[in-house]
């Protein structure tokens, strides 16, 4: 397979107009340049079709990213973009409520084993937050177990090592936990008794919930008295309509969805009991677009094509197939325990690990960089969708074949660093 170290000449001369105008060059901390090795990696991308994009110099790359999880029926799809564009040329932010909410309510309630009502935002941060507050004026509590992440909102990066800007009173009221561990979520409840809202947590992520984890979780949360709150904003779609909590059968009072529910357009939905969601109406939760309607009309039509196309089954098979020779790459060259693939076929993370056991930033730019160098853009993730074909599964395996040696010697001669034809990548969440 060649490799190509792109022109990025149009990159960086937007990169250089940027940082004038817009803090860090880029919207959102995991799309920005300190995510890539520069130098190799493009900054800017110009447009994006199926599982491909193309950046502002005209390289092309298979996206491995897909905007950070959202487009599971790919760039641009026909269906989604015709159902926005119907949809806009009527309208889309109106006066008062639009029948695609009731419609799209309705069919959310039909597929999510929780939801009994709907609420919808714009994104991510949107639902969690909402679902924090529901949580919060339901019980009269206002402590908050949380496991995985779940976006920006003082509430929850409080208790993360990006606090700066959230009052100490804010951070103190969130109490992290420790997924597959249900003596360190019964330990919150221990030491705040009677103050405990809610458990939000991500059912799963890269990692599957141990046998009775969920189920223990559901228990706990129940026995305090408190709500119990999936974030499916990354499971929910990816794994299949009904998300994690159909999968697994284990009910929350109330879960958030987002990312893929809208192929890339803005949307997020709250949802949950019929008894715990008419708090709504008393709360606060209200702003201009959270009922804006083409955003509604892309995510019917990709519940629409999820239930009539086996989507999920031709990701999950190609995916499985990546999966495989991850597995049987590293496994050849002896690093098994130093280049893990984790998650789902169709949704999966490869991390790197340094001799002491860590997680090493080097090798994972090195891989990063060796993979853009082949075309592919990633952050490790292997973010599917219905568009990847079996020639690009092809590609894919093929790059890890030709860069697991790569690793492995870097590994071996514990030089990743000095292999990097760029800055190294740095880490979002480090401690200050």
């Amino acid at each position: 397979m060649a490799t190509t170290k792109n022109n990025l000449t149009r990159s960086k001369e937007l990169f250089e107009r940027a940082s004038k105008v817009i803090p860090g060059a880029a919207q959102t901390f995991s799309k920005g340049y300190t995510q890539y090795v520069q130098g190799v990696a493009p900054i800017f991308l110009e447009h994006g079709k199926g599982s491909y994009v193309w950046d502002v110099d005209g390289n092309r790359y298979i996206d491995l990213v897909q905007g950070l999880l959202p487009n599971i029926l790919g760039y641009a799809d026909p269906g989604v973009n015709s159902a926005v564009s119907e949809q806009i040329s009527r309208g889309h932010s109106f006066s008062m409520p639009h029948p695609l909410e009731v419609e799209l309510a309705e069919k959310l309630v039909d597929i999510i084993p929780c939801a009994e009502m709907v609420r919808f935002g714009r994104n991510g941060s949107d639902a969690t937050t909402a679902a924090v507050r529901c949580a919060r004026a339901y019980t009269g509590r206002d402590i908050i177990a949380c496991c995985g992440y779940h976006g920006w909102q003082d509430w929850y990066i409080g208790s993360t090592a990006r606090h700066r800007g959230v009052p100490q009173a804010v951070r103190d009221l969130t109490k992290p936990f420790i997924y597959n561990d249900l003596s360190s979520l019964e330990a919150i409840f221990k030491a705040n008794p009677d103050r405990v809202a809610a458990v939000i947590m991500e059912p799963t992520n890269f990692v599957a919930p141990a046998s009775g984890f969920l189920e223990g979780v559901r228990e706990i949360t129940s026995k305090y008295g408190a709500l119990l709150i999936f974030d499916e904003i990354c499971s929910g779609f990816h794994l299949g309509l009904g998300g994690a909590q159909k999968i697994y059968n284990v009910t929350p009072d109330l879960a958030c969805f987002g990312k893929a529910m809208g192929n890339g357009f803005p949307i997020s939905a709250i949802v949950g009991s019929s008894r715990i969601m008419p708090i709504f109406e008393e709360i606060f939760v209200s702003f201009t677009f959270a009922g804006e309607v083409s955003a509604i009309a892309a995510s019917l039509e990709v519940i629409r094509r999820l239930e009539s196309e086996p989507i999920i089954t031709e990701m999950a098979r190609r995916g499985a197939a990546i999966k495989k020779t991850i597995r049987d790459e590293a496994g050849k060259y002896g690093v098994q325990d130093k280049v893990v693939n984790l998650g789902y076929p169709q949704w999966s993370i490869t991390k790197f690990y340094d001799h002491t056991g860590s997680e090493s930033i080097a090798l994972k730019s090195l891989f990063q960089q060796e993979f853009i160098k082949r075309g592919i853009l990633t952050l490790g993730t292997h973010n599917l969708n219905a568009t990847l074909s079996d020639a690009d599964v092809e590609h894919i395996s093929g790059a890890y074949e030709e860069v697991m040696p790569v690793l492995a010697q870097a590994i071996k001669d514990d030089n990743a660093a000095e292999l990097l034809e760029g800055e190294i990548i740095q880490v979002i969440f480090r401690v200050r």
